[in-house]
């Protein structure tokens, strides 16, 4: 990777070289090719291309003013409520969208600009909208949760339900720094909204809203899997962005397909070589090696969360979430269960710690974007960045300590519900 070789293909490389110091190089590759068609012949991970592409629609699809314009009447009148506003928005948009790309550039583009002229600080405004928008990836439902449940073989409905308090936790901290310095440096508040207007924009907003509902909702009531869920959201953004609003054209469709297509190979060919790599990992006996390593440097459970956690941050500034997901979780899954984390609690810290990486130099993906949308770059907005980083380590620990019975208290609850 440090030569710029794909990911992918890095990962098939050291693959091969590994298991042909084991076994005879035609029976290798034979095994890589046979587990690189098997890694994506899933059903489960049907749900990435519908997901995507309905995320695709809600981004292009006028979802993000109408969001910002409802959490503008719940938050807006507070000192700094543009702040609130934007990690509000980017909560919903996120968990509508599943993507922290869209959610960045759909809510960055409506809100940043609006930020500038009431008196926020470029970059401050720029810092905010990219760490808000990682939101998305904990509220459900997200790409990054189904690659994850994929991997680990737990329930999407279970992990879509356990990434809903630690994703709000997330928000609260960011709403945390974003107020604290609205406070220090005297940034303004809006008009408070009447109630009227309020519900004048929660019915301009819930028809948007309500795709969390019908996913969750139909998932957790049994009435569709999650494949059949994530198709249904395609055509309910199919209604909303392009006979509704009107905001997506019949011949924008294309192009989207299209770009769905190459965000869908590039996650299947990595789910692929993955597997491959996961194959070898176990033959090898890397992660009951490294379990044993890392319980002789000490049996405190907390040490050792602290290890992996300082790796994964590293590992998310140089390595998308993805592969990052597809490579750690197989080599740090059992260490994890050696020291009593449930697969969901593990899944939830695993993502959450690497959404800091999103937004974190030289290969932040948000990072790139948010610079693009704010139109600023790197180096100066790197500076406002750092009270975010903060507030998003604080909610890893938050999260890392809370007690197992939070994070799967509602896959439980829907459980004992019979949903």
């Amino acid at each position: 990777m440090a030569l710029g070789v794909p990911i992918a293909f890095s990962i098939g490389i050291a693959t091969f070289l590994t298991a042909i110091t084991q076994f005879d190089a035609k029976m290798v590759v034979i095994l890589i090719c046979q587990d690189l068609v098997e890694g994506p012949n899933s059903f489960v991970l049907l749900c990435i291309p519908f997901f995507v592409f309905s995320g695709l629609l809600m981004g292009r699809g006028g979802i993000a003013r109408r969001l910002v314009d409802f959490a503008n009447a719940l938050v807006g009148r507070f000192r700094g409520g543009l702040g609130y506003v934007n990690v509000l928005a980017c909560m919903f948009f996120g968990a509508i969208s599943g993507s922290a790309a869209a959610a960045t550039s759909s809510i960055g583009t409506a809100l940043i600009p609006e930020m500038r002229k009431e008196g926020y600080d470029r970059e401050f405004s720029a810092a905010l909208t990219m760490t808000a928008a990682t939101t998305g990836l904990l509220i459900p439902p997200s790409n990054i949760m189904i690659v994850y449940a994929a991997v680990s073989a737990v329930s999407i409905q279970d992990m879509f339900l356990a990434g809903f308090i630690p994703g709000i936790v997330v928000g609260l901290c960011l709403m945390t720094a974003s107020g604290t310095i609205s406070i220090r440096r005297r940034y303004p508040k809006a008009d408070s909204v009447s109630l009227k207007e309020t519900l004048v924009r929660f019915k301009r907003a819930i028809l948007s809203l309500m795709l969390i509902v019908i996913v969750l909702g139909g998932i957790v009531a049994g009435k569709f899997t999650p494949t059949e869920a994530a198709a249904i959201a395609v055509l309910y953004s199919f209604f909303l962005s392009v006979i509704l609003y009107r905001q997506v054209k019949l011949a924008d469709l294309p192009g989207i397909m299209l770009e769905t297509g190459v965000i869908t190979a590039f996650i299947m060919f990595l789910i692929g070589a993955s597997k491959a790599m996961g194959w070898t990992l176990t033959d090898q006996q890397i992660p009951e090696r490294l379990a044993t390593m890392l319980l002789g440097i000490s049996d405190n459970k907390w040490v050792i969360l602290l290890i992996v956690n300082a790796f994964l941050l590293a590992v998310g500034a140089f390595m998308d979430m993805t592969p990052a997901v597809l490579i750690f979780t197989p080599i740090f899954l059992p260490v994890a269960r050696s020291l009593g984390i449930d697969d969901l609690h593990f899944g939830i810290i695993m993502i959450a710690n690497l959404c800091i990486g999103l937004v974190t130099p030289p290969v932040g993906t948000i990072l790139f974007v948010g610079c693009a949308v704010a139109e600023t770059t790197v180096s100066r907005v790197f500076r406002s960045l750092l009270p975010f980083f903060i507030a998003m380590i604080v909610a890893l620990a938050i999260i890392a300590v809370l007690p197992t019975e939070w994070v799967v208290w509602l896959p439980k609850l829907f459980a004992k519900t019979g949903g």
